[in-house]
């Protein structure tokens, strides 16, 4: 999907090289997953196949994502210092890459160099940096699922291959020498098992993985939200209220559609239980597709890609 441009500036001392061996390795994989989503769809396909098109009534986007923006119940402090003193992030590239989108806003600089950061919103003009910023956390924040989880699975060749990890240029050095390599947030047994739990039924419209398995940026930003959402001691609802929020800003389109898909069959969005939105029969790209043959799309599917 269209959106945030990956940054072509080269990264400062990164390593990450990719040999001839590898990238047939990358492709094939590509290949692979292409393939078992295509026919997923098929297979799916009849599940909810309902005419609905006809029975569509446009709904206000702000319904989905108000344009005022949603505070998000996470103590962001000082990570965003931490992880520039740490090199996980660039402060420089960080800075070079927005400033040719307009640069940062206030409060987005003060979360990548502030230190008593609480009550952030996110809206349509900042989710794109909340992503990357999200995404940077959860990718060198030390935890269980990127180090024991899908991601380590021998048949990748690797975590280093994947979008979420290869695909994060604003590293100083080696993004892999940042994987899981630093205690920013560390969570008790009972909120670890939380955050997997939750992990597991979290899915997003650019792929048909859960947050569980967070080989793209969508999915990395999520586990590092989920990961603080649990350290503030969110209940299980509770973060599945926010990651639907916070989902729906980084897939605008996507989440209208649906909202109008619950609509056309006398549903309210703000009666939608987002356990079930945020699952596989809906949020997962072959689930979405679903949607979008039961009902004629209603709004651009747009979204930040997967690139910084």
């Amino acid at each position: 999907m269209p959106g945030e441009a990956k940054n072509t500036n080269s990264n400062k001392g990164a390593k990450f090289v990719v040999t001839p061996a590898q990238t047939i390795l990358i492709v094939a994989v590509g290949i692979a997953v292409f393939l078992v989503v295509m026919g997923d769809y098929g297979r799916l396909a009849s599940k909810n196949d309902v005419p609905l098109a006809s029975q569509t009534v446009p709904i206000d986007q702000d319904i989905v994502t108000p344009s005022a923006g949603v505070a998000l119940p996470i103590t962001w402090g000082s990570l965003g210092s931490q992880m520039v003193k740490e090199g996980v992030i660039d402060a420089e590239a960080f800075e070079d890459l927005y400033a040719r989108r307009g640069g940062l806003d206030a409060q987005s600089r003060d979360m990548l160099y502030g230190t008593q950061n609480e009550g952030i919103i996110i809206n349509p003009e900042n989710s794109g940096i909340i992503l990357n910023l999200l995404w940077a956390f959860g990718l060198s924040n030390k935890n269980r699922i990127l180090e024991e989880g899908p991601m380590q699975d021998e048949q990748y060749g690797g975590a280093q291959y994947f979008a979420s990890t290869g695909g994060w240029t604003l590293a100083v050095g080696d993004t892999m020498d940042h994987y899981s390599a630093h205690t920013f947030v560390t969570l008790t047994k009972e909120q670890q098992e939380l955050v997997e739990r939750v992990a597991k039924n979290i899915y997003r419209p650019c792929c048909g993985n859960s947050t569980y398995f967070p080989d793209c940026n969508h999915g990395m930003a999520m586990l590092g939200l989920l990961e603080l959402l649990a350290a503030e001691g969110a209940s299980e609802d509770e973060m599945y209220t926010v990651a639907l929020q916070v989902n729906s800003y980084w897939f605008p389109g996507v989440y209208y559609t649906i909202a109008t898909y619950f609509e056309a069959q006398g549903i309210a969005w703000a009666d939608v239980d987002p356990k079930l939105v945020l699952g596989e029969d809906y949020s997962s790209a072959y689930g979405f597709n679903n949607v979008l043959q039961a009902m004629k799309p209603t709004a651009p599917q747009s979204g930040p890609g997967c690139g910084v």
